[in-house]
Formats: C-alpha cells, structure tokens, sequence
C-alpha cells in the first residue's frame, strides 16, 4: 500500500469514527428528549421554564402565543434544549473518545478532567442564570413598567432570551476551562495572565454590556461571576500544567 494510500484510508477511518461518536451523542440527546417527553412532558417543562417570568408578572397577567403553532413547537424547543443540556456529559465523553486516541498518556490526563469540568461549569452556568438572574432580571424590568402597559410577553420572544441568556452564562462560566488550555498550550503564561487581570476585568463588563439586557442586574449578574472564575482558572492552571506534564519534562 503506498503512504497516498494509507493516508486516505486513515482520513476515511477518521471520518467513520467521527460519525460513530455523533450517532451517538444524538442517541443521548433523543433518550434524554424521550424520557422527558414521558414525564413530565413538554408542557410542564415549559412552565418549568417560565416560572420565573411568570412570578414576576402583575396579578392576573400570563403570557400569550402570537402564532398559531407556537403553543405546540416552543414547548418542544424547550424540551429539546433541556435534553441537551441534560446529556451534556454524553456529548462530551464522546468527544474526548474521538480524540482520545491521538492523545499521549500525559495528556489524556489533561481531556477527561476538562470534559469533567466544562460539562459541571456549563450546566452550573445555566442553573445560575435560571434560579439566580432570572428573577431578579424580571423584577427589575417590571418595576420599570408603566402601570399604563399590559405586561402579556410573547413565548416565543420569551424562548429567544432565555436560549441567549443561558448560552452567554454557560459559555462564560467556561473561562476556567479557557485559561487552563492556554497555559497547558504554552500560549500564555501565569504571570501575563495577572498582568492584564486588570483588562480582563474590563473586557468582562464589555461582553455583559452587549450580551446582556440593558440592566445593571444581569450585567453585573455575569460580569462579576466571569472575573471570579477567571481567578479560579490562574489558580487551577498551574496544577494541571504539572500533572499533565510530559516525562521528559518532568
């Protein structure tokens, strides 16, 4: 066989096994989206969902649906997206599965941590802007509210922010994650991660600002968390720096 040959037949495995691994995490997916079709169902899911907006809504106020299907398709958007969530880890076992193979010994001491903890601090990222910000978010912006104003939201534009806000905390909650990758890479190192502590800071307040509503309670809500576990990450960094290391660099 020649190295042209060898070659696309590695390309073709490769391609093979990444489509094994999503086949799989889509198999994940749909059992946890079946369970929860099961029970509780797609409609208490969904008023799992606005609980918080709903307790913040004046006496005798509820929620409306503007289209004709809405009341059927957002409750299985939100039912889809709870599945996700819920099979996170499964989605990202599979992932560390697929490149695991390429990997050294020393650094798959690096992957199954990091899969570990982007999953918890994703998912925690979306519990602290659900029983956390929401609340507090609704309280602010209906106290704002002129008593001349129905307040009646509409569920689908309701989806749209809460799929935005819980994506922006969940994916800011990775930054651990984020610092941890960069110094294990060589990209950067501690000392210049204290050093432009102060930028990060700034930059914080700056993605809270655009991805945010325009409340000081939920930018301050991301803001501060973002700059907490950027700290975390400084701190967490050198240890796995040490016990990913490779033996000739110990």
């Amino acid at each position: 066989m020649t190295e042209e040959a060898a070659g696309e037949d590695t390309f073709i495995s490769h391609l093979v096994e990444l489509r094994d691994r999503l086949v799989k995490a889509s198999i994940g997916i749909a059992i946890a989206c079946a369970a929860l079709f099961f029970w509780p169902g797609p409609s208490q899911v969904y008023d799992l969902l606005a609980a918080p907006m709903v307790a913040s809504l004046p006496a005798g106020s509820t929620m409306i649906a503007t289209g004709v299907i809405s009341p059927f398709l957002v409750p299985m958007k939100v039912t889809l997206l709870l599945a996700f969530i819920i099979a996170l880890p499964w989605v990202f076992y599979q992932l560390w599965a697929f490149v695991a193979p390429g990997l050294y010994a020393h650094e798959k001491r690096l992957v199954l941590p990091l899969v570990i903890s982007s999953s918890l601090l994703f998912i925690g990222g979306v519990a602290f802007c659900y029983f956390f910000v929401f609340g507090r978010v609704f309280q602010f912006i209906g106290e704002f509210a002129p008593k001349s104003i129905a307040v009646t939201p509409d569920i689908e534009n309701y989806l749209d922010f809460v799929m935005s806000m819980c994506l922006a905390f969940g994916a800011t909650f990775e930054v651990p994650v984020v610092v941890v990758i960069l110094v294990r890479m060589g990209i950067v190192s501690i000392a210049k991660l204290k050093e432009i502590r102060s930028y990060v800071i700034v930059g914080a307040f700056v993605i809270a600002a655009i991805v945010t509503p325009p409340d000081v309670v939920s930018q301050l809500a991301l803001a501060i968390p973002m700059c907490l576990l950027y700290e975390l990450g400084i701190l967490v960094a050198p240890m796995f720096a040490r016990i990913t290391r490779a033996p000739q660099d110990a």
